[in-house]
C-alpha cells in the first residue's frame, strides 16, 4: 500500500477540510511507522500540521502551526523533518521561485498555480491543464517527474 493511502492523509480532490486535530496523533504515528521513520513527539506534530488537509506551506508556516501545539519544537527540527519526509516521498518540495520553497502534502502527480504577488499556491485541476508527451531524454537518464508551476501576478488597474 502507498504510504499516502496508509497515512489517511487528505489527498487532492478532498472536499473535507479538517482542522489539525482531526488528524490524530495515532494517525501520525501509524504514518511515520509505515514510512520507516522513528517516531518522535516533534515528527508527530509536524505530520499533523501537514496531513490534516491538503496544504502548500513554507517551512516557517509549518513551524508556526507546530508551535501552537508544541512550543519546544525548533526551526531546525522542522527543516530536518521536512527533508526526511521529502526523501521518503511523503511530501513534495516545490521550488516556486528562487527564494521560496513550499511543501505539498499531496504527492500524487498534479500541477500548481503560484501567485507571485500573494505567495498563494494552489493545485490545478486535472481538467485545467494537460501535458502531452514527454521530452526526448539524453542517453543514460530516465524521467523522474514532470512538475509544472504556472506563475501569475495580480492585474493592475
Amino acid at each position: 500500500m502507498h504510504i499516502r493511502e496508509y497515512c489517511g492523509c487528505a489527498t487532492k480532490g478532498s472536499i473535507a477540510m479538517m482542522n489539525a486535530y482531526a488528524y490524530a496523533s495515532s494517525d501520525a504515528i501509524a504514518c511515520l511507522r509505515q514510512a520507516g521513520i522513528p517516531v518522535t513527539h516533534q515528527r508527530i506534530e509536524i505530520a499533523r500540521a501537514l496531513f490534516s488537509a491538503p496544504v502548500h506551506l513554507s517551512a516557517d508556516q509549518i513551524w508556526a502551526k507546530v508551535l501552537d501545539a508544541s512550543p519546544d519544537v525548533s526551526r531546525a527540527t522542522v527543516y530536518n523533518t521536512l527533508r526526511l519526509f521529502s526523501e521518503k516521498k511523503m511530501i513534495r518540495e516545490l521550488f516556486v521561485d528562487p527564494q521560496r520553497v513550499v511543501y505539498d502534502s499531496t504527492t500524487t502527480p498534479h500541477h500548481h498555480l503560484y501567485n507571485m504577488d500573494t505567495g498563494e499556491v494552489r493545485d490545478i485541476a486535472d481538467d485545467e491543464l494537460r501535458v502531452i508527451g514527454e521530452p526526448r531524454l539524453p542517453e543514460g537518464v530516465v524521467l523522474d517527474e514532470i512538475d509544472v508551476i504556472v506563475r501569475v501576478r495580480n492585474r493592475t488597474a
